[in-house]
């Protein structure tokens, strides 16, 4: 709601009193705020698009909105799900959000907290910046994909397993949603990101925030091995995740290195995702230096690779999930 506004006729001059001015803009700030809603059939046609959909990340973003486009017309289909990293504290940023819808995509932020205990996001310590940013998404005006403290499961984040307890982000991703809605922010679509690794991660059940406060699950994973496979890489995880829910997946982080054999293993990827009935792919197109085996997880500049996402990616969009 935007705040109350006090109309004055031109002849009429009201003269108030320090304390009833000061009453009413204690009521301004403490009314909800009005905020466009996001009608429903363009939240639904996010949350079970009929086929399947395709993102990436790209760095430079949001300073730029270029390396997406080239990425789209290296592969020949402009991405509908574009990743953008972000901290609790920071604004939406509704700029790059609006490029992203101008050019037909859907902004996917991830917002990460940091070394801040979760315990503290849950019980209202950061309300007032959640209530801001909330509000931000709502007059945005059109769905936007949210993940909290992406890969919880894994031990590599402070806010992650061994660091913080399960208990404590189950609380704060409750808390946040909550806020959320509260807000109006109508067009949030809440995507519970886990780490595809099984050996050196937490039971995934005592991640799990409820059917009430997901709406899509995502799965990060790579390929760095020759060894890798769809069946090795996100199988086991995938039976982990529909022993909990039915939410539609996301394979919300992937790239397969060129160690791994990219070219080769790239068809496997897409006939995956089409016999599981995912939602898509996010493509992470980076070159990581210093990372494990260095992985260069870009298509650009390897034919053979680009040639066979741009085949597997026309047959997956070509089916009906």
């Amino acid at each position: 709601m935007s705040r109350a506004r006090l109309a004055l006729g031109a002849s009429l001059v009201i003269v108030a009193s320090p304390a009833l001015l000061a009453g009413a803009v204690a009521l301004m700030h403490s009314m909800p705020q009005v905020v466009p809603t996001v009608p429903a059939a363009e939240v639904a046609a996010i949350k079970n698009p009929a086929r399947a959909m395709l993102g990436v990340f790209e760095l430079g973003v949001p300073a730029s909105y270029a390396p997406v486009r080239k990425f789209g017309l290296q592969v020949r289909h402009a991405p509908g799900l574009v990743l953008l990293f972000t901290g609790v504290g920071q604004r939406f940023p509704t700029g790059y959000a609006q490029v992203a819808h101008r050019n037909g995509a859907t902004l996917l932020v991830q917002i990460n907290p940091g070394r801040i205990p979760l315990r503290t996001i849950a019980s209202g310590a950061y309300d007032g910046w959640l209530r801001g940013y909330a509000r931000q998404v709502a007059r945005f005006g059109h769905p936007v994909v949210f993940g909290f403290a992406h890969e919880m499961n894994g031990h590599w984040y402070p806010w992650g397993y061994t660091h913080q307890p399960a208990a404590a982000f189950v609380a704060a991703w409750r808390h946040i949603v909550t806020m959320f809605r509260r807000q109006g922010a109508n067009g949030a679509i809440w995507l519970w990101t886990i780490s595809h690794n099984i050996k050196y991660t937490a039971p995934l059940r005592t991640y799990w925030p409820g059917a009430r406060y997901v709406d899509w699950v995502g799965i990060d994973g790579y390929y760095y091995h020759r060894s890798d496979t769809f069946a090795n890489v996100f199988g086991p995880m995938l039976r982990h995740v529909r022993a909990i829910t039915h939410d539609p997946v996301l394979l919300s982080e992937v790239g397969i290195g060129q160690v791994a054999g990219q070219a080769a293993k790239i068809p496997g990827l897409f006939d995956g995702i089409t016999r599981q009935h995912l939602v898509g792919l996010l493509w992470f197109d980076v070159a990581q230096h210093g990372s494990l085996y260095h992985q260069n997880w870009r298509l650009e500049g390897h034919r053979a690779a680009l040639t066979a996402f741009r085949h597997g990616l026309a047959q997956l969009l070509g089916h009906h999930r």
